[in-house]
């Protein structure tokens, strides 16, 4: 049977207690691959992100971005009548999301334990700071905190300065990432097992996941890694440059095909010869050398100039973009990676396109505006009168 949505989550059920951004994120990545996402919000504020600015048509941007093709409904969970509608919305769900302390879901009611006995089917997927073990298991987090404690708040910034937040929310971003790929990893495993399970994702958890060569270093080594500005720990050249008009550009060419060709490019083909440049290892190793000798060249052209030239050569490199630059570049148009929603209180509201592209599944036509604190609660109330009478529990 050919299903009229053919997204792989479609015909997938999620309630989504999460709010803010790990929790969102993930549930957002869900819902572009096809899933229902029913947002459950406590009135009579709903998802914390609502209160975030800037607002536009008196709508939170914030809350926008991350919460467009979901629906909503305001349930308190401690009233016994919208305790009755959640788990009706339980029975009919294939996952349910949440992104409060451990514990909290716990004391509701609706802990895992209980979870499982009454909906065995269910898989369960948490997102916390520190997750539901080990002796941090209550603590609140934020991103900020999840980057300071991860150790990559200690590797971003230049050596002369004092740590640099990420310029995004990475904390919370690679949580909801990895909360995603255990839920899409679940349904999977269901269709062998028939059963449900608990996915605990912990902040703290995809920080030292996502440290790559930095903790891997510093166990073998001892060596504890530092900031480096726009450097790579481990390969040179490999970072940002000025050129001669003041725009910064990166240029990747670690690898020895690509450094000869930067150096030929440059008009420095002695650089091959010079002793601390001859392998990958010496060049990292006189980084700083290597980087006077390279931007005193580069600060003689502009920066389109020199991308242009180290193009045509293959030399790996790009422009460091604003993001007005990015979101307009032609290789974004190009990718869909910039979509326009209609909302009736923004307008047009435009936010990032899905970035996993299946070849043979088209990307939709139109996606639904963020929803409103309870806009879908008549709608979601009669498709559950309706399911209950010819549909049993999933």
């Amino acid at each position: 049977m050919i299903r009229a949505d053919p997204r792989p989550l479609a015909g997938v059920t999620v309630i989504d207690l999460t709010r803010v951004l790990a929790g969102p994120y993930c549930t957002l990545i869900l819902a572009n691959l096809g899933a229902r996402v029913i947002k459950v919000e406590r009135p009579p504020v709903g998802d914390d992100a609502r209160l975030i600015g800037p607002f536009v048509g008196g709508k939170s941007l914030y809350f926008s971005a991350l919460n467009y093709g979901k629906e909503s409904i305001a349930l308190e969970l401690r009233r016994d009548e919208d305790r009755a509608i959640f788990e009706a919305l339980l029975g009919a769900a294939d996952v349910l999301v949440e992104n409060f302390r451990p514990g909290v879901l716990e004391r509701l009611g609706y802990g895992w334990a209980t979870l499982r006995a009454r909906w065995p089917r269910l898989i369960y997927a948490a997102a916390s700071g520190f997750g539901h073990t080990g002796p941090l298991r209550g603590r609140p987090a934020f991103d900020m905190v999840a980057q300071a404690m991860g150790g990559i708040l200690s590797l971003t910034g230049y050596p002369d300065q004092p740590p640099a937040r990420v310029g995004v929310s990475i904390g919370d971003i690679a949580a909801g990432l990895f909360l995603a790929v255990g839920i899409t990893s679940a349904l999977l495993k269901r269709r062998d097992t028939g059963a449900g399970t608990m996915i605990d994702v912990a902040m703290l958890d995809c920080q030292l996941a996502i440290l790559e060569n930095a903790l891997t270093n510093h166990l073998v080594t001892g060596m504890v890694p530092g900031r480096l500005g726009t450097r790579h720990p481990n390969i040179a050249p490999f970072q940002a440059f000025a050129t001669g008009d003041g725009r910064m550009i990166v240029v990747c060419a670690g690898h020895p095909e690509h450094f000869e060709k930067l150096c030929r490019t440059i008009g420095r083909p002695e650089l091959l010869e010079d002793p601390r440049f001859v392998s990958p290892y010496l060049r990292r190793q006189h980084a700083d050398a290597l980087e006077r000798e390279l931007e005193r060249v580069l600060r003689t052209r502009a920066a389109a100039e020199w991308l242009e030239r180290f193009e045509a050569v293959g030399v790996p490199c790009g422009p460091v973009n604003t993001v007005a630059e990015a979101a307009r570049s032609p290789q974004v148009e190009a990718r869909r990676m910039v979509v326009g929603i209609p909302d009736p209180a923004i307008g047009t509201l435009f936010v990032a396109g899905n970035p996993i592209k299946l070849a043979d599944v088209p990307e939709p036509a139109a996606h639904r505006p963020p929803p409103e604190l309870d806009a879908d609660r008549e709608a979601l109330l009669a498709w559950l009168r309706g399911r209950s009478s010819r549909e049993p529990d999933r």
